[in-house]
């Protein structure tokens, strides 16, 4: 399935620009790359989808982005800087600018701590004066939905899950980054509450310039969020394109297979197919040459021998396929 390959990376006018990225964990078992050499790139303005099932690299991805993850090899550019090597002072200046809001929002704030305290925690790291973090937490707050006049002086207990993830959502705000990483930011939350936060989320993309890389299993809602969207299988990249064309005709059998598993809305889609069959195989072991070959219904020898590399199938949309679909 999805091997290295850059073919589908664009240069101009990206903000964030990953090459070659290698992540490698040790376990009783062994060593193994969790993430195996996936290339992308994030233009200013952009929000980038990254779908996948669990376990396929995807939260471990947007973690070594921001160096949270210790990275084997690659190269990551943020701006004009080469960060994958900067020291770890740089990267702390450099983490104002790249922003990650969590899966789990009650579990990365101080259960200690008032909302309107929580909400500017970074301004306070930075220095800022009292003065500073009172004005912009009332301002921060009523601009993620939280008016400081009820919430201000909450504790997290006190917070249904997304009015918790509004909170996270605003920390990260309030250090007015360029970059947000959402690892996983509605998966946790009922349905209704998932339109909301990502309604807002896209709202203050807009007002705020911000560009966004939006990680989920689940290609129905990044969908409604992404430009671009990269689907991942076994820490590698199986497809890359616009999300519309890639929910309209996808080109990688796993992509087809996962938007399959999708409900329909649209019945006219034709999109009727079975839920993937088999379990991933063990990271530990993943299958030589197309890592998806094992799950794959069209899936011929050779796809045992050579590992299949990124390549344009359609204007704009590439797929690290042998035999892509039509």
């Amino acid at each position: 399935m999805a091997g290295s390959g850059t073919a589908h990376l664009r240069g101009d006018g990206t903000l964030l620009s990953v090459q070659d990225l290698e992540v490698e964990y040790s376990t009783k078992g062994g060593s193994f790359k969790a993430v195996g050499g996936i290339s992308f790139d994030v233009r200013k303005g952009e929000t980038l989808g990254i779908v996948g099932e669990s376990g396929c690299g995807k939260s471990t991805t947007g973690r070594a982005v921001l160096r949270l993850d210790p990275i084997a090899g690659g190269r990551i550019r943020y701006g004009d800087e080469w960060i994958e090597a900067v020291p770890e002072r740089r990267m702390r200046q450099l983490r104002r600018e790249m922003q990650m809001i969590f899966q789990d929002p009650v579990a990365s704030l101080n259960p200690r701590r008032a909302v309107k305290e929580i909400v500017v925690e970074g301004l306070a790291i930075d220095g800022a004066t009292a003065a500073d973090q009172a004005s912009a937490s009332q301002r921060v707050l009523d601009q993620v939905g939280l008016p400081g006049d009820r919430f201000a002086d909450m504790v997290p207990r006190q917070l249904s899950g997304g009015q918790a993830q509004r909170l996270a959502i605003g920390r990260a705000l309030a250090l007015n980054p360029r970059l947000l990483i959402c690892d996983e930011p509605v998966s946790a939350l009922d349905v209704s509450v998932q339109a909301q936060i990502l309604n807002l989320l896209e709202e203050l993309k807009q007002e705020f310039d911000l560009t966004i890389v939006f990680i989920a299993h689940d290609l129905g809602v990044v969908r409604t969020v992404s430009d671009n969207v990269l689907v991942m299988y076994l820490g590698k990249v199986c497809e890359f394109g616009d999300s519309v064309e890639v929910y309209d005709q996808p080109a990688h059998p796993y992509t087809r297979a996962l938007l399959d598993s999708v409900p329909l809305t649209d019945p006219d889609k034709g999109f009727a197919g079975p839920a993937l069959q088999g379990d991933i195989p063990s990271p530990l072991r993943p299958p030589q040459g197309c890592r998806f070959r094992t799950r794959c219904p069209m899936a011929q020898d050779h796809c045992a021998v050579e590992e299949p590399i990124m390549r344009e199938v359609r204007p704009g949309q590439y797929a690290a396929c042998h035999y892509p679909l039509d």
